[in-house]
């Protein structure tokens, strides 16, 4: 794509590294949303991708998205904007990875929970504080259920109360919290785990969990053991994997 305005992208080994990018807290306008739904949609054509980063730029990861475009002569296009930004993030086939420090708020929050993965530092914050302004949070009335149960996702959204890290890692939506001066070192960490494995078997992972969402036990067994027999087991990847295993080698991965 072209030229970035509001965010900053670094690409290497399998490895996209976004940075949200628009002083002071980034806080998301349509054009930014529509910069990042453009970025994601020239990532998600790249097979050789492993993981994608989330990450920002200044004293907050998110504050939000811009108040001024919840007016009703704009609000269409912003939930427009909206929308198609996280279902990109969303539908990512490979793990997202948002790194959190900072103020994490709002639309911006949405933005972080659309990613598989939450690793904060201690010092972030979090919360859906819209309905001190009169909205409700539309992406997160229907994620946060999902990660954290109905109780805890009203309680969320109708107090719009301000979590700490631990407190948001407690409810459930943040998956690790470290110390400040650990943060760079623990998500570089778990950029490594993943980077290390085959690109065609990353996404194949995360297919496998996605695919049998609210499916039934059952049915979910018997479609997971079929995707595993026919699809896992036909890759050279797979067959190389246990060929290194037994070689008591490093794996060459050949993405097929």
């Amino acid at each position: 794509m072209g030229e970035l305005k509001y965010l900053k992208l670094e690409k290497a080994e399998g490895v996209a590294r976004i940075l949200l990018a628009r002083p002071k807290h980034n806080v998301l306008n349509i054009d930014m949303m529509a910069e990042l739904s453009r970025l994601l949609e020239d990532l998600k054509a790249d097979g050789a991708l492993k993981c994608v980063v989330l990450a920002a730029d200044g004293p907050s990861w998110c504050a939000g998205v811009e108040v001024a475009d919840h007016k009703p002569e704009l609000v269409d296009g912003m939930i427009a904007a909206f929308n198609r930004m996280l279902a990109l993030v969303g539908g990512m086939e490979v793990p997202t990875i948002a790194a959190v420090h900072g103020s994490c708020l709002g639309g911006g929050m949405e933005l972080a929970i659309a990613c598989d993965i939450i690793i904060a530092a201690d010092k972030a914050k979090f919360g859906q504080p819209e309905i001190k302004l009169g909205f409700f949070p539309p992406y997160a009335a229907i994620r946060l259920p999902l990660l954290v149960g109905p109780a805890k996702a009203i309680e969320v959204c109708t107090t719009g109360r301000i979590y700490t890290a631990e407190e948001s890692k407690s409810l459930g939506f943040v998956g690790h919290v470290v110390a400040e001066d650990q943060f760079a070192d623990a998500v570089n960490r778990m950029v490594a785990e993943i980077k290390a494995c085959s690109p065609l078997i990353i996404r194949m992972n995360k297919k496998a969990v996605n695919l049998h969402l609210g499916m039934a036990f059952d049915q979910a067994m018997d479609s997971v053991s079929r995707y595993f027999l026919h699809d896992l087991m036909k890759t050279a990847d797979t067959l190389e994997g246990i060929k290194s295993f037994e070689e008591k080698r490093k794996a060459v991965w050949q993405n097929k």
